[in-house]
């Protein structure tokens, strides 16, 4: 299944500046299951969205965007990590634009490493309910809840949206890049060049969808009330494809619904606009 129903002349791998790769995992996760059949109903939704956008006046498919066969490791959430981190580095090293559908998030942790791999500093700009500092949950140093403590080590982090934590992880919280969701929602003042001036030139974006208010995406594993809609996130992503450069994204936790279509196309859209805005003349 190719991201956008796309014909086969814009699909190909070799002409592609962008290419889609599923990561249908859901090892860690630890309320609702589903995370692994996000992708497919991901790229499903996608095959039904319109491909000319009308914000940035462009057809971003033209670009070419490939769909990758999905990864299939499943032994452990380290062994998880070490092969996304494989095949992001192949599509880093092939020139094209990596994103990544989860899948629960600690499908990230491999596509951090392969951009820390990279030469220069580069920032992480996650989107999240959940702060996911832990060191360590459940026995694991990767599970989803310890996404952005495995990022910290490689780059560094802002966090927007967050709304939930541990008590525990709130001493090793970097306050001044946290942007919490009640705060914006109570029109901090300029809060979104804040984010911005916090970040590298190089922002890699990581998008667990339940930074969106659960009463326009509810299917997520841990939805949590309070959070973000979709033009605050959409004008953020225009802010700091203005001032930076977006070298790669994930968009991970949906656990579709059969029954709610909308979210799974929420978050198609969501990517297209995204790859719209980044790829806009």
């Amino acid at each position: 299944m190719n991201y956008g129903g796309l014909e086969s002349y814009y699909a190909r791998y070799e002409t592609a500046g962008i290419v889609v790769l599923p990561v249908p995992y859901d090892g860690t996760s630890t309320w609702i299951k589903g995370a692994d059949k996000g992708p497919d109903a991901i790229l499903e939704a996608s095959a039904n969205m319109e491909l000319y956008d009308i914000e940035t006046d462009s057809e971003v498919y033209t670009q070419g965007i490939a769909t990758l066969e999905p990864v299939e490791e499943n032994d452990s959430p380290e062994a998880l990590a070490n092969e996304v981190e494989r095949r992001v580095t192949a599509i880093l090293d092939d020139g094209k634009f990596p994103v990544i559908l989860g899948g629960e998030h600690s499908v990230s942790i491999g596509a951090f490493r392969a951009f820390a791999a990279r030469p220069g500093p580069f920032s992480i700009l996650q989107l999240d309910a959940h702060s996911d500092t832990r060191e360590e949950y459940e026995g694991s140093r990767y599970n989803h809840a310890c996404v952005m403590a495995r990022g910290r080590e490689l780059a560094t982090i802002v966090q927007v949206g967050i709304r939930s934590s541990a008590s525990e992880e709130m001493e090793h919280l970097d306050k001044d890049r946290v942007f919490y969701a009640h705060d914006i929602h109570e029109e901090q003042a300029n809060w979104m060049y804040e984010v911005s001036r916090r970040l590298h030139d190089n922002v890699y974006i990581t998008i667990d969808l339940d930074v969106f208010d659960p009463s326009i995406m509810p299917s997520t594993g841990t939805p949590e009330p309070d959070g973000l809609f979709y033009r605050q996130v959409i004008n953020l992503i225009k802010l700091v494809n203005e001032r930076h450069v977006i070298v790669g994204l994930d968009v991970v936790e949906l656990c579709p619904n059969p029954s709610n279509k909308a979210p799974d196309f929420l978050a198609s859209k969501l990517i297209y606009q995204i790859l719209s805005i980044k790829y806009q003349k």
